[in-house]
C-alpha cells in the first residue's frame, strides 16, 4: 500500500444517514471486501457466499435487540454500497463466522477434534500496546497496535470519522462495511484488540464490531470497561482500553470469564494469546493459535521500554514504530509481512499501525508495514467532539 491507500472518510447525521454516507464513499472498497471473503470462505470451508450470509442472519436479531441504531446504520451502508444487509453483516461478523460452531460443523468437521489448536490465521492478530506515567519520558499518554490480519484485505481499509452527537465523536481503522474495530473518541478513550482463539458453545453471542463500537462510543472509561464486562460476545477477543488521564486495563474476554491485566511500570503490551489466564474451557488442551505471539509481546515491550529516553513527542513516535517495526522472526512477528510459501489468499501482513497521543488528541497510522512507511498525522484531532476531557 501506498500512502495514500487508505481512504479517509467522515460521516455524520442519523444512523441510516451516517450508513449510507459510509456505504456511498467505500462502495468499491466494500465490494472488494466482498469478493475476498467470497473467496477465503470458499477456499477453507467450500461455503458459498448466499450460505455465509445466511448462517449470518443469527445475528441481526439479537444486534437489534442490542443496539438498534447500528442496525439501522448497517442497512444504511448497504443502501449506500448497493449491497445487501446481510452482505454487510457477514463483513461485520467475520470473525465470528470464522469461530463459530455450526460453521465448523457444516465444514464437516468432526466434534471430537481438538479446536483449540488452529490454524494461524484464523481470527484477528495484532500487538497492542498502552504506554503510561513512568514509561513515558515526555509525560504524554501514548496507545496503539499492529493490526496484523490477511494481506489481501489491504484495499478494504478505510479511517472513519463518525460525528453522532451527543455521543463521543469516533476515529477508527476498520475495513470498509464494518461499524466497529479499533480507535479513539473524543472523550478521550482509546480501544485496541486482540483475537484469542477458541471455540467455546453454541449459543450466539453478539459480533465483536458490534461490542467494540459501543465500548468506543462510551463517554467514561468506567462505561467503557461496563460494556466489555457486562455483554456476552460470541466470541473470545481481547481488549486493550486506555485513557487521557494515564488509566490503562486490558480485558480478556470471552463468552464464558473474563480476565484482567493492568500495566507494568507504565507499560502494558497484548498479543494473540492468553496472558491473564487460559480460559477452563480451553485449558486441557490449549495452544497459542497464533504461535508468534509469545515472540511479539516482549519484542514489543523491550521496544517500547525505550519511551523512557524520550523528551518530546517526535522522539517517542519515532521509538515507537521502531519498537513495532522489530523482525525477530521475519516474515512472521512483529511486524509481519506476508509469506510466499503461503497461498495467496492466507497471507499474512501488519497492515496498519497506529499511535494515539491521547495528551494532544493526536492520531497516526501507518499505510502498511511500519518498517515501510511513516506514521502519517490523520486531519482530525480527537478532542474535536462531544465529552472531550477539560
Amino acid at each position: 500500500m501506498t500512502a495514500s491507500a487508505i481512504p479517509i472518510v467522515e460521516i455524520s447525521g442519523t444512523p441510516v444517514e451516517r450508513g449510507r454516507q459510509y456505504g456511498e464513499a467505500v462502495r468499491g472498497r466494500l465490494g472488494a471486501a466482498l469478493a475476498y471473503y467470497q473467496e477465503a470462505f470458499g477456499q477453507s470451508s467450500g461455503l458459498t457466499w448466499e450460505q455465509v450470509t445466511a448462517r449470518a442472519e443469527r445475528w441481526l436479531e439479537p444486534v437489534r435487540a442490542y443496539a438498534p441504531d447500528l442496525v439501522e446504520e448497517m442497512s444504511g451502508i448497504a443502501e449506500g454500497a448497493g449491497v445487501g444487509l446481510l452482505d454487510v453483516l457477514a463483513l461485520n461478523a467475520r470473525g465470528e463466522i470464522i469461530y463459530d460452531e455450526t460453521f465448523a460443523r457444516m465444514r464437516g468437521q468432526d466434534d471430537s477434534t481438538d479446536d483449540t489448536v488452529e490454524e494461524k490465521g484464523t481470527a484477528d492478530g495484532c500487538t497492542s500496546f498502552a504506554v503510561t506515567g513512568e514509561a513515558s519520558g515526555d509525560g504524554h499518554v501514548y496507545c496503539g497496535q499492529n493490526w496484523d490480519w490477511r494481506a489481501g484485505t489491504a484495499d478494504t481499509l478505510v479511517m472513519l470519522r463518525i460525528v453522532q452527537p451527543s455521543r463521543p465523536t469516533v476515529i477508527m481503522q476498520v475495513e470498509a462495511g464494518q461499524i466497529g474495530r479499533q480507535g479513539a473518541n473524543s472523550a478521550g478513550i482509546a480501544l485496541n484488540a486482540n483475537g484469542l482463539g477458541g471455540r467455546f458453545d453454541d449459543a450466539v453471542g453478539l459480533p465483536q464490531t458490534v461490542i467494540r463500537r459501543r465500548v468506543l462510543d462510551s463517554e467514561s472509561i468506567s462505561e467503557a470497561v461496563e460494556v466489555l464486562c457486562r455483554t456476552r460476545g460470541h466470541i473470545a477477543s481481547n481488549a486493550l482500553l486506555t485513557c487521557r488521564e494515564g488509566f490503562a486495563v486490558d480485558l480478556e474476554t470471552t463468552p464464558g470469564a473474563h480476565g484482567w491485566l493492568y500495566p507494568a511500570d507504565g507499560l502494558l503490551v497484548h498479543g494473540n494469546h492468553y496472558q491473564a489466564g487460559v480460559p477452563v474451557q480451553l485449558a486441557a488442551n490449549y495452544r497459542p493459535a497464533s504461535s508468534d505471539s509469545l515472540i511479539r509481546v516482549p519484542r514489543a515491550e523491550a521496544g517500547l521500554r525505550q519511551l523512557r529516553t524520550a523528551t518530546a513527542p517526535d522522539d517517542s513516535r519515532k521509538l515507537i514504530r521502531q519498537a513495532m517495526s522489530d523482525h525477530l522472526g521475519h516474515p512472521e512477528g512483529l511486524c509481519t509481512h506476508p509469506d510466499p510459501r503461503q497461498s495467496e489468499v492466507k497471507r499474512w501482513t501488519t497492515l496498519l499501525s497506529s499511535c494515539v497521543d491521547l495528551t494532544t488528541g493526536d492520531y497516526y497510522v501507518t499505510p502498511g508495514t511500519p518498517c515501510d512507511h511513516e506514521y502519517q498525522y490523520l486531519p482530525w484531532n480527537l478532542y474535536d467532539g462531544p465529552h472531550a476531557p477539560n
